[in-house]
């Protein structure tokens, strides 16, 4: 439901738009998923994320380190070692992603079929 108290208007500062600009692809909500349980390492994607391509997932996980949203450490070892770990403001997006996450569950016969209709198309 949309509250009357914030009008709905789509501009690049709208909040709602610059969430789903940050969020709304599709490999980010899972990335920050598996990030909540705890640190995780590139390969640890690649194993949990099935259809993510290297290009795809080097290029997210960037964007949310540019954004604040992902911390990267690397280790200087051989070979190299790498983290990756929520920020407190990523560790805020937890919450609204695991309601959707929920939703999905609850409604997935639902979205079986739209995706199975999209893939007629």
């Amino acid at each position: 439901m949309v509250s009357n108290n914030h009008p709905i208007v789509l501009s690049a500062d709208c909040p709602m738009r610059q969430m789903l600009d940050l969020v709304g692809d599709k490999w980010t909500p899972p990335i920050l998923y598996l990030l909540s349980s705890g640190t995780k390492r590139y390969t640890d994607f690649q194993r949990q994320i099935p259809g993510v391509s290297k290009k795809m997932l080097t290029q997210t996980l960037r964007r949310l380190e540019a954004t604040g949203v992902v911390q990267r450490t690397v280790y200087p070892v051989v070979p190299p070692k790498v983290e990756y770990n929520l920020t407190p403001f990523g560790e805020k997006l937890i919450e609204p992603i695991a309601a959707l996450a929920s939703w999905a569950w609850q409604h997935q016969e639902e979205l079986r079929l739209v995706y199975e209709r999209q893939q007629v198309r």
